[in-house]
């Protein structure tokens, strides 16, 4: 079975409390140009969903068509590179909160993104299957 490929809005983390509560309990690691932070959570009335913060800084892009390109290419490259997660929060009933901060001061390409998004995606998923084996 092949994950879809889209966004939808259920999968765009934008709850302040939740927003506050993966940066306060979240473990973080950085794939330059990214900062990356995961939050696991196990919510009975929540479905198993792998949910997304995106961040620019307006310090390192004064312009706002800069920091929103970043972002497109941001999500562009989430979106394709996201089914891994799904397959491990599927197989132990979890939802993962992740936030990407971009920390470069420079625009990347879209190919640099997609290859650094998917180094981002197997370190959380390698940093899982740790988290996993120790708790056996």
């Amino acid at each position: 079975m092949t994950a879809k490929q889209d966004f939808p809005k259920y999968e765009r983390l934008c709850k302040e409390n939740d927003i506050q509560a993966l940066f306060a309990k979240g473990e973080g690691f950085s794939v330059y140009p990214f900062r990356v932070i995961v939050f696991y959570r196990r919510d009975k009335e929540r479905p198993v969903t792998v949910r997304l913060l995106v961040s620019v800084s307006k310090k390192r892009f004064h312009h706002a068509f800069k920091r929103n390109r970043v972002k497109r290419l941001m999500r562009e490259a989430w979106r394709k590179n996201k089914a891994p997660l799904y397959e491990i929060c599927q197989r132990d009933n979890i939802s993962l909160d992740v936030a990407l901060v971009y920390t470069a001061t420079l625009i990347h390409s879209y190919q640099e993104m997609l290859d650094k998004t998917h180094k981002a995606v197997d370190e959380i998923v390698k940093r899982h299957e740790k988290h996993r084996q120790a708790a056996r």
